[in-house]
């Protein structure tokens, strides 16, 4: 294949390379010749050529000279971020390519709640890093479900008693709920927390529909909770700070010394823990290896 063709007006047209915008971004990065050489393992003079070179053939500049080296001007910036991108991608083949046969490798994308992803998916996410060195993974904490079928994440994690019918996915526990106060707190019981008025802390509107607050709202309809926070995690926090008292899922509270259960699970405000994907992606080799370990993993036997 010649490496020019032709452009709209039939004349000659360079056909960019890979080696060109190695030089370009090694320039770009260097800010001198020499610098790029050293980067390129070549000698001043062979950049300097390529440079002349590759601005004739496209038919601009691509760096403005000075005494203190090259300048990269808009273009050749553009074509360094190029070059970037092909390095990391270059990088990551080589990566792949070292891993044994059957290694599972790739991006997995995992949608949660900031409540489940503290309490529960990163710590189960260590040892399956552990083992399968080739994977990475992308965690976003939101209280809206993301979209699996426009493929905003390839699993979700959420607590819900309906997760929509499109989806596939397996129920991995049963997330319970109790009233918890700060350890120094005398009030032992939800009666005795509403007799003395003791501050109740909730989520505000970002949460409307939250169980807790259907709980309260049912059981509790003349209490005004005096602080409202934007996430469950941010409740237990505002607990262990002392503030007040608030319903919090047992499996975050665990191994919190500075706040203490004061009643029952609240049956009313108990939900069940999904791990989701779409029927598209359960198939995917890297998808399914993170799927099983999370449902064995979140909530073990």
């Amino acid at each position: 294949m010649n490496a020019r063709t032709q452009d709209r007006r039939g004349l000659p047209a360079h056909r960019l390379s890979a080696a060109d915008v190695e030089v370009v971004l090694a320039v770009v990065r260097g800010g001198t010749l020499a610098e790029a050489g050293t980067r390129l393992g070549v000698d001043t003079s062979t950049v300097f050529r390529a440079v002349q070179r590759l601005e004739k053939d496209l038919g601009q500049r691509l760096f403005e000279r000075s005494r203190s080296g090259y300048r990269p001007t808009e273009p050749a910036l553009a074509l360094a971020r190029h070059g970037e991108r092909i390095e990391a991608e270059l990088e990551a083949a080589r990566h792949v390519a070292q891993l044994e046969p059957g290694a599972v490798t790739g991006q997995v994308r995992i949608a949660t709640t900031d409540t489940v992803l503290h309490g529960l998916v990163l710590p189960a996410l260590a040892d399956l890093a552990a083992a399968h060195p080739g994977l990475s993974f992308e965690l976003s904490a939101s209280n809206e479900l993301v979209s699996l079928t426009k493929r905003d994440a390839d699993i979700a994690v959420r607590a819900t008693k309906r997760p929509p019918e499109h989806l596939v996915g397996k129920q991995v526990g049963l997330l319970q709920v109790a009233l918890f106060a700060p350890r120094h707190l005398r009030a032992r019981s939800l009666e005795a927390v509403l007799a003395a008025g003791t501050p109740w802390i909730a989520p505000d509107d970002a949460l409307p529909e939250h169980p807790s607050v259907r709980w309260r709202r049912q059981h509790c309809p003349k209490l005004q909770p005096r602080f409202k926070v934007n996430s469950i995690l941010a409740v237990l926090e505002a607990v262990g700070a002392g503030l007040g008292v608030g319903i919090v899922p047992l499996f975050l509270a665990a191994g919190r010394r500075e706040v203490r259960q004061i009643s029952e699970p609240l049956e009313d405000a108990q939900t069940s823990l999904w791990v989701l994907t779409h029927p598209e992606s359960r198939h995917l080799r890297r998808v399914s290896t993170v799927f099983s370990h999370l449902c064995a993993a979140l909530w073990p036997a």
